[in-house]
């Protein structure tokens, strides 16, 4: 379809959510690689969840945030950290979401645990996020110097003498649950919660074949964002806005071919196939544009040869020279493709080669994000895990193209560019909510239904 055509007249006879771009599928590009990608790529899973409008207000209203700070954030599991930010026994971190604050701890037995962030005897914060070293033998209060064990237990209690109503037993931190999966330390501030594994879904499953364990952090930024933390969040749940805002890529990216599957409340995924052009543009495109802009020479391609092919190709040499790993066994949309998983309430993983990212949104305010990507490596061949990437910072107005050798900068400069003017549209609206398309917008309506699950209890 030309991106001048009107929209095409609905068929009657397809129910809703059933229609689809013209073109190529994602299905049909990965057969026409035919290089045998994992299973979990060849599946697809999608069901029509409504068509109602979603309030605006849920993105401004101080009450709606109250009621997720109170409903969501204690009773749901969250990734706080990577297991090699806290290697060795007495090494911490600090995880904050809203006004919440959770201390991750490894144990002089080299088991992980976490407890709530507040000293029992006058709710000092043992430490604030982004602290940096270890707790060495003892959590220790910075206001008294009352400490504890790293388990959790009293360890001592200055002036001991005065405090005869107080039970050691009683006097423990506050801990709370404490999972682990893929590198990934989960928790959870709930009374009762479900295994981490129930909220997980398929993401194990799939995820047999892209050990997330295997890596490490190379690049963590933080950029503070100026919309709600679903708003933001938004941005990354659908492709279809490469169109308008990304316009560079519309010659390498099949944008409104991507693939959206809902695999359950918590788990969701899109496909977005690179190489490929989009169906948006209004001529055929040759394969020599493709690999120009793809960034090759494109005298160097060979007649009859795919631009996405040979890419593939040459970035399986180039990566895993650079990784110090063998890619040669890896295929083609695992090497290009944008493959994103969204885990419920505000994590991405991305288990690519090219396009390896985890993305996690926490709340700072109504209408304020901390946007958090964090570039995760495969391993070298010798198995040597070097340090976590020390978290870069950016303000509102600093850019992505301000750290050195980010290769998504610019693109992410172009999604974040965009919040500010929705935020205050949607405050602006008379309409009252925004009308999401059946499928490519499929993962934010189901990221609003168990939203609501949530806040309903």
């Amino acid at each position: 379809m030309s991106r001048r055509d009107p929209a095409p007249p609905r068929d009657p006879a397809l129910p809703p959510g059933a229609a689809r771009c013209p073109g190529p599928s994602y299905q049909d590009i990965l057969a026409a690689d035919g290089d045998d990608p994992p299973p979990p790529l060849r599946e697809q899973r999608y069901a029509f969840l409504g068509d109602g409008d979603i309030p605006f207000a849920r993105y401004h209203d101080p009450a709606f945030y109250e009621a997720e700070m109170e409903r969501l954030w204690p009773n749901v599991w969250q990734w706080a950290c990577r297991e090699e930010h806290i290697p060795a026994p007495g090494d911490r971190h600090v995880y904050d979401i809203g006004r919440h604050s959770v201390l991750v701890v490894r144990g002089e037995d080299s088991r992980i645990r976490a407890f709530i962030n507040s000293c029992p005897h006058r709710g000092m914060k043992f430490a604030r996020e982004g602290s940096r070293g270890g707790v060495r033998r003892a959590i220790r209060c910075p206001f008294h110097g009352m400490s504890w064990n790293l388990d959790g237990s009293l360890r001592e209690m200055p002036c001991r003498w005065d405090f005869p109503h107080v039970r050691e037993a009683d006097f423990g931190l506050d801990e709370i649950a404490c999972e682990t999966w893929g590198g990934f330390v989960f928790i959870h501030m709930g009374a009762a919660p479900p295994p981490l594994a129930h909220q997980l879904e398929v993401i194990p499953e799939h995820f047999r074949h892209w050990p997330m364990d295997d890596r490490y952090v190379a690049l963590h930024t933080e950029k503070v964002l100026p919309a709600n933390w679903k708003m933001a969040m938004e941005a990354f749940l659908e492709a279809w806005h490469v169109l308008a805002t990304h316009p560079q890529a519309l010659y390498t990216a099949a944008d409104a071919n991507a693939q959206y599957d809902i695999f359950g409340p918590h788990v969701s995924r899109f496909i977005h196939a690179i190489g490929v052009p989009s169906p948006h543009l209004p001529r055929p495109v040759r394969e020599e544009t493709v690999f120009a802009r793809l960034g090759r020479d494109p005298a160097a391609l060979s007649p009859g040869t795919s631009a996405r092919a040979e890419h593939a190709r040459l970035l399986r040499a180039e990566l895993g020279a650079a990784f110090g790993t063998d890619l040669s066994r890896v295929s083609t949309a695992e090497m290009l493709d944008s493959i994103e998983y969204f885990l419920f309430p505000n994590a991405f993983f991305f288990p690519g080669i090219n396009i390896r990212l985890c993305y996690r949104f926490r709340p700072l305010g109504v209408e304020e994000t901390l946007h958090e990507i964090l570039l995760l490596q495969p391993l070298p061949a010798s198995g040597a895990r070097p340090a976590p990437a020390t978290p870069i910072r950016l303000g509102v107005e600093d850019s992505y193209t301000t750290i050195p050798g980010f290769a998504l900068a610019e693109i992410l400069d172009q999604d974040t560019e965009n919040l500010l003017l929705q935020r205050e549209g949607a405050r602006a609206s008379r309409k009252g909510g925004q009308t999401l398309g059946n499928y490519q917008e499929a993962r934010i309506r189901r990221l609003h239904l168990t939203l609501e699950q949530y806040l309903a209890g």
